[in-house]
């Protein structure tokens, strides 16, 4: 159209013209600096950290719409020292092949990514408060805040309010650590437990007892009936003069006892166990023997359920320890702390329990002021794994539901599988799927590096506390491996794969060998979490580690074990069922015996009848 034609039109035309052309232009940016990627930079530039990627089409309205706000995030994100996420763009209209390789069917489409993968697309409104909520929930500094060296306060002109510090000093002369009521081991001697004291023994708690067979006295070893248990007695008595006034030291002769042991379901000998107290429940040992390595087992039970931590020890405590707990509560609120020790008696001293009312930790974790919430703070992270949020009035089911929350994030997402973690792994009440990883030693760096990347993208991913990452020593396990899976050692065998292995009912010993598409587990993020997404979801098969003789002789051991159990605890009732079960046959075989006997002199029946 020539100018002279485009000046006769009408004006409202005209002003129309105008507003559908400025409209069709792309979108400005240049007032904030935004990242825009291509094919060529997408994956490289994503692969490191959280990434919160807008996919937007220039000629599309709602992306106009929104690219103020997209300016707004960008630039508040740029003014953060350590944001812990990044934002960035794809034009959709120049890069379609790439905006549909990552699902995008709609503008603007955002989405996350953490390490080059793909976690979720947003879904929620559009508006900066509610982003910017989203975005500091997913972000994860690399950084904690610079700590203060020293507790001292500063020398200021004013005079400061005494408040807070009253209600701290106050707090802390009212918070006392639990401690035992009564002298557990006040001789430092080992206590001797049989059927009429054992009971009352471990209802009252606070002890370990040594399940063991004794020996004839007999320089001849082939006359020892256990010699591991004639060897751990030294150390036993020496572990109860370490442990004087601490923790009682027990043990129990199952040949003079045997019903009892049977009862404890006692397997072999010797058993080592520690006794939490009623409704506390027990814990197997089963690491090292040594005096030091059981020392340091008794130590652990025994100490405070709970501890205070100061904010200037966050970091060191972070540090010395793979996963702890910490509760924030209000000063006012100190019932919560009694809650969480009752509920923490269940980890049996691992992993330790911290607690505090300091403002520093509630605004440095971002906590709302005057919560009572628990954080998991796990694999030398300060970014809490998961949080706990307690009520303000906590009911029976709440006590039972924090216990469970506490038992299920005790573990580590990833971890070494050796000889003293073994039991903690396998044998952890809440029965985690297990991802487990096996090289030979001259790469088991390397592919421990790669169990724990991908657990952490799995952590990150918010998948939650039933799945636990470990890795071990191919040839350390050869032959655990090769009678569980029946996998051999070798390099072929075992390095770059994974399993998903499953220890608990209701599939028993069971395991995963193929992700979702049938093949092998890598050890890939993508072909694990599809291992993982499979056997949760039951959508592929699982493979018994047993073969069904094995099946069957444990089911048929676990029915006998359970009916001896019940005879044992209950000798009357079972009895009672016993001397019914007998008459009811008795009676029974009288009225049988009885109407054919009346049926061969002629006494009437209907079932005599012709007709």
């Amino acid at each position: 159209m020539r100018l002279a034609n485009l000046l006769r039109l009408p004006s409202s035309l005209l002003l129309a013209s105008l507003t559908l052309a400025i409209a069709a232009l792309p979108v400005s940016s240049d007032e904030v600096e935004l990242l825009v990627l291509t094919p060529d930079d997408f994956d490289k530039t994503v692969a490191h950290g959280v990434w919160f990627v807008e996919h937007f089409s220039p000629y599309c309205g709602h992306c106009r719409n929104f690219m103020p706000t997209w300016k707004q995030l960008v630039q508040e994100n740029a003014n953060m020292s350590d944001p812990g996420i990044h934002l960035a763009q794809v034009n959709c209209a120049v890069h379609g092949d790439l905006c549909k390789a990552h699902g995008v069917d709609g503008y603007p489409q955002m989405n996350l990514y953490r390490d080059g993968a793909f976690v979720e697309m947003y879904r929620q409104p559009r508006s900066y408060d509610i982003l910017t909520s989203y975005l500091s929930e997913h972000a994860e500094p690399t950084s904690l805040p610079v700590l203060p060296e020293t507790t001292e306060v500063p020398v200021v002109t004013a005079v400061p309010d005494p408040v807070p510090q009253l209600k701290v000093q106050e707090y802390r002369d009212t918070y006392k650590p639990a401690v035992p009521a009564k002298d557990f081991n006040p001789d430092g001697k080992v206590l001797a437990l049989d059927d009429k004291t054992f009971q009352s023994a471990v209802d009252e708690g606070h002890v370990f007892v040594k399940f063991y067979a004794p020996w004839l006295h007999s320089d001849e070893p082939s006359y020892s009936r256990c010699g591991h248990c004639k060897k751990l007695a030294p150390i036993w008595a020496q572990l109860a003069g370490k442990m004087q006034h601490k923790l009682a030291i027990a043990e129990v002769n199952c040949e003079a006892h045997d019903s009892l042991c049977r009862a404890e379901g006692v397997p072999g000998f010797p058993q080592l166990i520690y006794y939490g107290g009623k409704g506390a429940g027990k814990v197997e040992y089963t690491s090292g023997r040594k005096l030091e390595q059981l020392k340091a087992f008794a130590e652990k039970v025994s100490g405070p359920p709970i501890q205070e931590l100061f904010y200037q020890d966050l970091s060191a405590r972070i540090e010395e320890y793979p996963v702890l707990y910490l509760l924030l509560h209000p000063y006012s609120d100190g019932a919560v702390v009694n809650d969480v020790v009752e509920a923490a008696q269940a980890l049996f001293g691992s992993p330790p329990v911290f607690t505090s009312a300091a403002p520093q930790l509630y605004e440095h974790f971002n906590v709302q002021p005057d919560s009572a919430v628990v954080l998991a703070l796990k694999d030398h992270d300060a970014v809490p794994a998961t949080v706990y949020r307690l009520p303000a009035t906590r009911s029976a089911s709440d006590k039972v539901a924090l216990v469970d929350w506490l038992l299920k994030n005790r573990l580590p997402t990833s971890m070494a599988l050796d000889s003293d973690t073994f039991q903690d792994v396998m044998n952890a009440p809440h029965k985690p799927l297990v991802v487990l990883a096996a090289a030979p030693p001259t790469q088991l760096q390397a592919t421990a590096d790669d169990v724990q990347r991908i657990a952490k993208q799995w952590r990150n991913a918010k998948g939650g506390p039933g799945v636990t990452f470990v890795w071990m020593d191919a040839d350390k396990w050869a032959k655990w491996l090769k009678g569980m899976y029946g996998i051999k050692a070798d390099k072929e065998a075992v390095c770059g794969r994974a399993l998903v292995t499953f220890f608990g009912p209701p599939q028993g010993l069971v395991y995963y060998d193929v992700d979702q598409y049938g093949v092998k587990i890598q050890l890939t993020t993508t072909s694990v979490f599809s291992a993982i997404q499979g056997a949760q979801a039951a959508t592929i098969p699982y493979k018994h580690s047993e073969n069904i003789v094995e099946r069957m002789a444990r089911y048929l051991n676990g029915k006998l074990t359970s009916i001896e159990s019940s005879v044992l605890l209950y000798p009357w009732r079972t009895l009672s069922f016993i001397v019914l079960g007998i008459l009811v046959v008795v009676f029974l075989a009288r009225r049988l015996f009885s109407s054919d006997v009346d049926a061969g002199h002629g006494v009437y029946r209907k079932s005599d009848r012709l007709d």
